[in-house]
């Protein structure tokens, strides 16, 4: 058996082409797949998120005034 695939850039047209295909003598088999779109990440679900989530919750987190006071407290000369 073999397969053809078409691209079919005006999705309007994409049902019309099927149909046609359809018609077409020896053609047992005529499948639509639609390019799905991009979904939006939702960082709320990631695990680096509910981990940092975690260390807010349990008091790990710190605040400096500048990237300067931060190296002082890490002792990095810079």
């Amino acid at each position: 058996m073999a397969t053809i695939v078409l691209q079919v850039p005006d999705e309007s047209l994409a049902t019309k082409v099927k149909q046609a295909c359809k018609m077409i003598l020896g053609v047992t088999s005529v499948k639509l797949q639609r390019e799905s779109k991009p979904r939006a990440l939702d960082i709320t679900k990631t695990v680096g998120f509910k981990e940092a989530m975690e260390d807010v919750k349990h008091g790990r987190v710190h605040h400096y005034e500048s990237v300067d006071d931060l190296f002082k407290e890490l002792d990095i000369h810079v």
